[in-house]
């Protein structure tokens, strides 16, 4: 989808955004963090409804916002809140991201909503694999308006969103946030951090990041052997 024209919609800021395909030069900097290790299920590891399943294929064969429309008043109004999510958990798994942008606003809105902090990391999740990282950082921001703080999971999901455009002075402000708000870096957090300044060659920031894995990580020595494993062509990953 070369361009989408997305109605986003963060609690009651409305505006509507132009997407176009990124113009930024494929990334020699990934986010790390999903290279990890097979991923985990979003919201649940059960088989789809029939519901849900004919919801996602409505939502992708609506080709006009007309015939959106009426798949969101005719179909995913009537869903219960097990195949509304993982409706959006399946958009979110295919990358369809105008169309997991509407469900996640379109289920916001509904009576048995309740803030949930991994609903937000999936779609910052999904924002930043996507590059859109304003709107990522939006919605980071917006958490505590629905009483929610970051955890660790949201902050690492940020912190790969940055690295995955190469905002790496960004990303680093976000690691420093994240431990200054007494939120505790785990593994996944410190694999992405490693893995991703190591690329980029930021040798001091590999040697800081290895450091705080004394503070942070139980037997730190075991983990940095773990990710010289996994990352063989990474060299220097002892504790300094």
């Amino acid at each position: 989808m070369n361009s989408l024209r997305l109605s986003f919609c963060l609690m009651g800021l409305h505006q509507n955004l132009k997407i176009s395909s990124p113009k930024l030069p494929a990334p020699s900097i990934t986010c790390g963090l999903r290279k990890v290790g097979p991923r985990k299920p979003m919201w649940r590891s059960r088989v789809l409804s029939p519901e849900a399943i004919q919801a996602v294929q409505s939502l992708k064969l609506a080709k006009s916002p007309h015939k959106l429309a009426e798949v969101f008043e005719t179909r995913i109004s009537r869903l219960l809140k097990a195949d509304l999510l993982d409706t959006l958990s399946e958009l979110q798994r295919q990358n369809e991201l105008e169309l997991a942008l509407q469900v996640f606003n379109f289920a916001r809105k509904e009576v048995w909503y309740e803030s949930d902090i991994s609903l937000f990391s999936n779609m910052i999740f999904m924002l930043g694999k996507n590059s859109m990282i304003k709107m990522a950082e939006q919605l980071f921001f917006e958490l505590e308006k629905e009483g929610l703080r970051p955890d660790s999971r949201t902050y690492t999901e940020m912190i790969g969103a940055y690295f995955h455009v190469k905002m790496i002075n960004k990303a680093m402000e976000m690691y420093q946030s994240m431990k200054a708000s007494g939120c505790a870096p785990d593994k996944l957090t410190f694999m992405i951090l490693i893995k991703s300044l190591e690329k980029a060659g930021e040798k001091e920031l590999v040697a800081t990041v290895k450091k705080d894995c004394v503070d942070y990580i139980e037997f730190p020595e075991k983990f940095l052997q773990e990710v010289e494993r996994k990352y063989p062509k990474r060299r220097s990953l002892n504790l300094v």
